[in-house]
């Protein structure tokens, strides 16, 4: 059977008759590729090409045609089916009801016409005559993924993906991994929880910026950043990404609640997050009233909303309206609608990272979008504005990706004059001066300069933050006196800087100086070397690069077997000891660490060039030189902790893998204890190779070198090779 199309679409319908039946089949063809595609790419990958709204236009032209010609709808149309089929790399779960996917609605028409047929199959007078017993539950649409999870005598056993709706995903480790999650109950129930696994906005808007400087492709939104997390095959992985969740659906063997506004109280008194953005008791007008609030109001949350989900609150209402095809008659999701705007873009301007990356930046006229007024919006690199066909002068599409990052969508090309201008990346720094480079085969563009200002402003001022050193006082204001002074020309200055000092700089007394060399004295000790190895900047070095390859260290250098520092500013032995070893192997062997979990071949390139360079190659000597103590991790030995079916393997991975993208498949070999590599040699035990294959495969025949598709490679990392 086919979808019952909301009372807005019957103009579809009718366009969609006036078709032959062969064209109709053709366009329904095309429709259908296009969308299993869509689904391929945003439930598999993790990595769509198409914004939602665009997807709903898609569906519901689909939707129209099967409604126009019955026969089109068949059991393997996408209109029949919900979610995405799971992947291959995870073991599967059956839930043990389905995981239904819900229909949209995208006016307010629509939301009285669900109201209408919800009336009709109930049995209840037609609008706008008062149903006393017919009541709606309106809660916020969470676009994330979403999960089971099951519980055993008030223990959380396993947690799944939705997959195609009937089977999913076991993420039952990866689940665990996220603190909102309860691991054991308020009482011993035996029950099954659904909601949705999100990225709140900051954590993304983290992420992206990492990435952003470390010359990365950036996630897409929130939504598919946080599923590609939770469906990572290392749950340390999904540990480093700040994952939430919230609870709306329980599955309970026993008549203990009777509505969904009850369901959510139960889940919420069990210990399970409950959005309490979200209102019952409501008729069809007081469902509109919720998302009109909720339109503007959205956001200024700290999670990305994609709508308002009504549901029918009487189970027993629920029953008796039942489901057609892939969607419950009982419940709709009301879609707000895209926000995208018009700006006039006036420049581009490349602005200098702290690791030296130039990034185009579109100066923009000043424009409201998504609930605050965006002036500037990043274009990342120049291969992305040459792909959008972005031009200096070009009025343009504005919108923000996830809610958060103001972003050009594309430039509206009607509206130029020729008189707009092609933008092109200075050969020069547009601080210092200095020439530019280009890493071969890369998109990144950089000042090579490590005295650039620009690089040295933001450099410290990531030093000095969070997730460096941590001192605070030490903020924005500070720094461009201190910098403008000349009182700190390298890290290890802060340490050196006295009270006499500090009290020289505007806005200083006495007092407010003693307290800040108080804070950066604190700082000096204790700090952890993960910290510290953050805080240096080193290029795609981020928190969790950073942690990995603190307690890699420290199974290289044992703590243990250096006493701790005796005096102030005495050099700590175990810390000189680090930087001597991180020194070595950075100028004689970068490769070695690739050995560190999370750090491929690129990574340990981009190491090697840090401490090969003579600006930044005596960075972590000056720190240990002033005394700097760092807190010593557990260590860990390598491949402590990642002993599995791959274990002292060496794969390397060519051509496209249906299951994995490059770094997931490289992550995959790391989870199983394996080693992933770039280029095929004698110590290479396995070739994995996907579609478009490309010189590899001879190089591995004549070297010998065993040969595996992908299904075999699955299999290898499952001990079954």
């Amino acid at each position: 059977m086919a979808i019952q199309l909301p009372p807005a679409e019957p103009t579809l319908v009718a366009a969609a008759a006036e078709l032959e039946p062969s064209a109709a089949a053709a366009r329904h063809a095309d429709l259908a590729a296009q969308i299993d595609r869509a689904n391929e790419l945003y439930y598999g990958s993790d990595a769509p090409e198409i914004t939602d709204a665009q997807y709903d236009v898609l569906f519901r032209e689909l939707v129209a045609l099967e409604t126009a010609f019955p026969e089109l709808t068949t059991p393997d149309s996408p209109t029949q089916r919900v979610g995405g089929a799971p992947t291959g790399t995870f073991d599967e779960v059956r839930h043990t009801r389905p995981m239904l996917s819900l229909g949209n609605a995208f006016s307010h028409e629509d939301l009285r016409a669900f109201d209408a047929r919800v009336r009709k199959g109930l049995g209840l007078p037609p609008p706008p005559d008062p149903p006393p017993d017919l009541r709606y539950v309106a809660e916020l649409k969470i676009d994330g993924l979403a999960i089971s999870l099951r519980y055993d005598r008030g223990r959380f056993v396993q947690g799944a993906t939705r997959g195609d709706g009937t089977t999913g995903e076991d993420v039952t480790a990866n689940l665990r991994t996220i603190e909102v999650v309860p691991a054991r109950l308020a009482e011993p129930a035996a029950i099954e929880a659904r909601g949705e696994v999100f990225m709140p906005k900051a954590e993304f808007k983290r992420i992206n910026e990492e990435r952003a400087e470390a010359g990365l492709a950036l996630y897409a939104n929130p939504r598919n950043s946080g599923a590609g997390s939770l469906r990572q095959l290392d749950p340390a992985m999904t540990a480093s990404r700040k994952l939430s969740a919230w609870f709306y659906q329980l599955v309970e063997d026993g008549d203990l609640v009777g509505t969904q506004s009850a369901a959510l109280e139960r889940l919420r008194s069990l210990g399970f997050p409950v959005n309490h953005e979200r209102k019952s008791d409501l008729d069809i007008d007081g469902v509109i009233d919720f998302t009109e609030r909720w339109r503007e109001a959205r956001h200024a949350l700290p999670y990305e909303t994609d709508g308002v989900v009504v549901k029918v609150d009487r189970y027993d209402h629920q029953a008796r309206l039942g489901m057609v095809s892939r969607a419950p008659r009982w419940a709709i999701a009301f879609k707000f609608p895209p926000e995208q705007v018009e700006a006039l873009l006036e420049d581009i301007v490349p602005y200098v990272g702290r690791t030296g990356t130039l990034t185009p930046v579109a100066h923009l006229s000043p424009t409201k979008v998504a609930g605050s007024t965006v002036a500037r919006a990043t274009l990342h690199n120049l291969d992305e504005v040459r792909r959008k066909d972005i031009r200096i002068g070009d009025w343009v599409v504005l919108q923000k990706a996830g809610d958060v990052i103001p972003e050009v969508v594309r430039p509206i090309l009607d509206r130029r004059t020729g008189q707009e201008r092609e933008f092109a990346m200075p050969t020069t720094c547009p601080v210092c001066g200095t020439t530019v480079v280009q890493d071969e085969g890369a998109v990144r563009i950089y000042c090579p300069n490590g005295d650039c200002p620009a690089r040295l402003a933001q450099e410290f001022g990531h030093f000095v933050g969070r997730g460096g050193m941590d001192i605070e006082g030490a903020g924005w204001a500070v720094l461009s006196q201190l910098l403008e002074r000349g009182m700190v020309h390298s890290r290890a200055d802060f340490f050196r800087l006295s009270v006499e000092q500090l009290e020289s700089l505007e806005r200083f007394a006495q007092k407010s100086a003693e307290n800040l060399h108080a804070r950066i004295a604190r700082a000096r000790v204790g700090r952890p070397l993960a910290r510290v190895l953050n805080g240096l900047g080193m290029p795609q070095v981020g928190e969790q690069t950073a942690i990995d390859l603190s307690a890699w260290l420290a199974g290289r250098v044992r703590p243990d077997a250096y006493p701790p520092a005796d005096g102030d500013l005495v050099p700590d032995p175990w810390f000189a000891a680090i930087e001597t070893e991180l020194r070595r192997i950075g100028t004689e062997e970068p490769d070695t660490f690739t050995e560190v979990p999370g750090i491929g071949p690129t990574v340990a390139a981009a190491l090697g060039r840090w401490f090969n360079d003579d600006a930044t190659r005596d960075v972590l000597r000056e720190l240990v030189d002033v005394g700097l103590v760092p807190e010593r991790p557990i260590p860990r030995s390598v491949g402590e902790g990642s002993a599995g079916p791959l274990n002292g393997k060496t794969l390397v991975v060519t051509g496209t893998l249906e299951g994995f993208s490059r770094p997931e498949a490289d992550e995959a070999i790391r989870a199983a204890g394996g080693k992933p590599a770039a280029s095929v040699s004698k110590k290479t035990d396995y070739l994995v190779a996907g579609e478009r294959a490309g010189s590899k495969v001879a190089k591995a025949e004549a070297l010998g070198v065993p040969i595996v598709d992908e299904a075999a490679f699955v299999r290898l990392l499952g001990g079954l090779g």
